[in-house]
């Protein structure tokens, strides 16, 4: 029988037995909770989202699924407060954001880091400027900003662009550069709008490690937008940890454990079908997943 293994922050068993294993499973406090929330577009109205309930734990990763048009772009404005549900309320940390204020939303977002799917880089900046943005608005001291903006650029394969423009800049480049805007400043939660869009799979492996990496040792809690079903197989399966002696070591589930830190949401007509583990998601029976699947 499989046995399950959630990771979380900065611990492992191992701390504690002195022996070889995995993690400590996740605190059940929800970092995202969506409770009957519903949208609409469009005129006559259109409803995207009708009635979703969800919650992401703190350190889980959320892979978000379904086809074009049903909502998941907007599942993420709706967290960051980009836009208002018809109904229904979100909470982020047990804070309601639907009943927040413009100012306090902002507020909330500096802790956030997003990568939109149109990586909306401010064009009249600098890489580094763009990258740093966001630590000035936090109150970041000038002179921590270069050498975290610096890192930052550096764990995305950047920082030979540091002083490039968006102009000067490949498609790929780009999107690296918006990565990083979101992961600068140590951020607790991150929301990823097809982030690996535009890169060669070399860069996007090195990407999906990175978040990796940050869901499982750092406990970042995130919500990863993608259509690419190997993207899927690729995060929900494999996993960082770290041993007693301080080596890192990237690993693919086996047979003895399976990872329950990450799971796949899938919307479709506007309802949540699917909430659970990849296991479950690959022998799901239902119409909407089978023609997903290769």
């Amino acid at each position: 029988m499989m046995r399950s293994l959630s990771l979380g922050r900065h611990h492992t068993a191992t701390e504690d037995t002195g022996a070889a294993g995995p993690p400590s499973p996740l605190v059940d406090r929800p970092v995202i909770e969506f409770r009957e929330v519903s949208i609409s577009f469009d005129d006559p109205p259109r409803r995207v989202l009708d009635r979703i309930s969800f919650k992401v734990c703190k350190g889980e990763m959320r892979i978000l699924l379904g086809p074009t048009g049903s909502g998941k772009s907007t599942i993420l404005r709706l967290t960051i407060g980009l836009l208002r549900p018809d109904e229904g309320q979100i909470f982020l940390n047990g804070q309601e954001i639907t009943a927040m204020t413009e100012e306090e939303i902002l507020k909330l977002r500096q802790r956030i880091g997003v990568v939109f799917q149109e990586d909306a880089l401010f064009t009249s900046l600098t890489v580094a400027e763009n990258v740093a943005y966001r630590l000035l608005e936090q109150g970041y001291a000038l002179e921590d900003v270069e050498g975290e903006v610096r890192r930052t650029l550096r764990l995305v394969g950047l920082e030979h662009a540091y002083g490039m423009m968006p102009s000067e800049l490949s498609g790929g480049m780009s999107r690296r550069t918006a990565i990083a805007r979101a992961l600068v400043g140590n951020p607790e939660l991150i929301l990823y709008d097809s982030p690996l869009s535009g890169l060669d799979p070399v860069i996007g492996r090195r990407i999906s490690r990175l978040a990796m990496r940050l869901r499982d040792l750092h406990g970042v809690t995130s919500m990863w937008i993608t259509q690419n079903m190997d993207e899927v197989r690729y995060l929900a399966s494999h996993f960082y940890e770290r041993t007693t002696d301080g080596r890192l070591l990237f690993r693919r589930e086996g047979d003895r454990f399976c990872l329950i830190n990450t799971k796949i949401l899938m919307l479709a007509e506007g309802r949540v079908i699917f909430d659970g583990t990849d296991e479950l998601f690959w022998s799901a029976r239902d119409p909407h997943i089978r023609q997903f699947l290769p």
